[in-house]
């Protein structure tokens, strides 16, 4: 799916046209190391959320499961730049549950392309209702955005958080409370 070729003619281009030298030395691999590069950033343009999904296990419990804390790098499409964080996901099952790795790996599909942390957070509640079928699913991003650290308004540090809550998680703002407790928040 990479097209290594028109990767590596636009990086020469992008250092041309910043002014530097695309043949010296310790530039002159750099367009193939950075079509290499694209391969594992935006690998999860090539994948489905529900081939990690699909494998669910019968469950009598129908109470609340949280992996929190889960490590994500994305790209934002705006500036290409990084936004990197943590993601917490919650579901109440509906008669089967989903192996643990397997959220994490969810997570990693949709973090994997050119994104925007609102929209990562409606996918991967999304994908979790359409391939495990819960009664609820909430997701929250904290990330911090290259694109505000290092650039533009320069504010280090600062945290972008996102919400998406689906199915009983909408009508049901007890549970939302438990999540945070949960989380210790």
């Amino acid at each position: 799916m990479i097209d290594h070729e028109k990767i590596e003619q636009a990086v020469r281009l992008m250092l041309e046209g910043i002014g530097e030298d695309p043949e010296r030395e310790g530039l002159k691999d750099t367009p193939a190391r950075i079509a290499r590069m694209c391969e594992e950033l935006y690998g999860g343009m090539a994948e489905d959320a529900g081939t990690h999904l699909s494998r669910t296990f019968t469950a009598d419990n129908s109470e609340m499961v949280i992996e929190k804390d889960i490590t994500f790098y994305s790209t934002c499409e705006h500036h290409i730049l990084p936004f990197y964080g943590k993601a917490h996901i919650a579901y109440i099952p509906d008669g089967k549950v989903v192996g643990l790795s397997k959220l994490a790996r969810t997570v990693e599909v949709f973090a994997r392309r050119l994104q925007l942390q609102e929209q990562l957070t409606g996918q991967i509640a999304d994908a979790l209702m359409e391939h495990m079928q819960p009664k609820g699913a909430l997701v929250m991003l904290e990330a911090e955005h290259m694109c505000m650290s290092m650039r533009g308004i320069r504010k280090p540090g600062s945290q972008t958080v996102t919400l998406a809550k689906r199915g009983i998680f909408e009508t049901e703002p007890a549970l939302e409370e438990r999540f945070f407790r949960m989380l210790g928040r």
